[in-house]
């Protein structure tokens, strides 16, 4: 999740926990606990697809937190010894690991359990969500203005968790919504990751891909029985596989679970994250290789710049969210004129 939201979650836990002891200092601490495991940003790890892989990893793995969360506690605790050791320790604990937790319910992908098995990434949740932050906010002011406020900054936690478990269950609906459409245009099994549109979890976007194709929906809760619209992009397996033994494609291709786009620009090869962004606008695109045809020598990756985002997308995306535009053509980021498809 974004740092404003991470340091709402980190300051209300520590509030809640230790905020009758140590008064609004328990929010600055909880604060900075909950930024701690994103410091990782700061690290160059020696190429671009290393440094978009190997975040959320060591400083996120539970088995580094949870030692990390015991060392720290007994170092506050005789920073400041009038809270108990255990109090100290269920600050540390809880604060550091639902930083990890909260992250691999987004799409991006978290080492949960590092070094060992793949990323964990629900996709129920959008990185930025006002739904999920704004209790923890409000919380955090009622503390401010008269601490302790316990009991709105455990509402606060309460209502942000109880909307964590309603994305859980909005993925599922849409899942099975969008089953039968996939199979009706011969994708039974595809690969498919469903997950929600930007800053909400009403309207949501399916992705199914093969070897060849790439298949998009947009659907919402708003949509009433509209018919689904599936929007296709092509997918070239051989320039896939003219790349696919370099240790960084294999890096990415188990980072985002395949759900990668490849294209020669140029005489360059270029690996796009797809789960991440929007077609035309996706953030995280990487050179692999240069050259032509066999010809091909690996380069240390770079990421191209990422697209700007026109100022009217998100009058677009609000447009489609409520309703009010029947479709929303990813291909161009525009809602077609009525009577027209994409």
């Amino acid at each position: 999740m974004d740092s404003i939201t991470q340091v709402a979650l980190g300051a209300s836990i520590a509030g809640a926990v230790a905020g009758q002891r140590l008064g609004r200092s328990a929010l600055a601490v909880g604060a900075v606990l909950g930024t701690l495991p994103d410091l990782d940003v700061v690290i160059d790890y020696g190429s671009a697809v290393a440094n978009f892989t190997q975040h959320r990893g060591f400083s996120h793995s539970l088995f580094v937190l949870a030692p990390l969360a015991l060392l720290l506690a007994w170092v506050l605790w005789r920073w400041k010894p009038q809270l108990s050791l255990g109090r100290w320790l269920a600050l540390t604990g809880l604060v550091l690991l639902t930083h990890p937790l909260l992250d691999s319910f987004t799409t991006y992908g978290t080492q949960l359990f590092w070094p060992f098995g793949s990323p964990v990434a629900l996709s129920s949740i959008f990185i930025i969500d006002p739904a999920y932050t704004l209790p923890l906010l409000a919380g955090c002011l009622f503390f401010l203005i008269r601490p302790p406020a316990r009991t709105a900054l455990t509402v606060g936690l309460m209502l942000s968790t109880l909307y964590l478990g309603w994305t859980v269950a909005a993925k599922q609906i849409v899942t099975e919504r969008v089953a039968p459409a996939l199979a009706a245009a011969g994708l039974e099994q595809p690969e498919l990751l469903v997950q929600p549109m930007p800053f909400n979890t009403i309207l949501w976007r399916a992705t199914a891909i093969t070897d060849t194709e790439q298949v998009e929906i947009v659907t919402g809760f708003l949509d009433g029985n509209r018919p689904l619209h599936l929007e296709t992009f092509h997918r070239d397996p051989a320039l896939a596989q003219s790349v696919e033994e370099l240790p960084e494609t294999e890096r990415l291709e188990w980072f985002t679970n395949g759900f990668l786009s490849y294209q020669r620009q140029a005489h360059q090869i270029t690996a796009t994250d797809i789960r991440l962004g929007l077609p035309g606008a996706h953030p995280f695109t990487f050179i692999l290789a240069e050259g032509e045809g066999d010809q091909l020598v690996p380069v240390t990756s770079t990421r191209t710049p990422r697209p700007s985002v026109r100022p009217e997308m998100l009058g677009t995306l609000w447009s489609r969210l409520t309703g009010e535009a029947p479709m929303l053509c990813l291909a161009s980021l525009t809602i077609p004129a009525p009577e027209q498809t994409c």
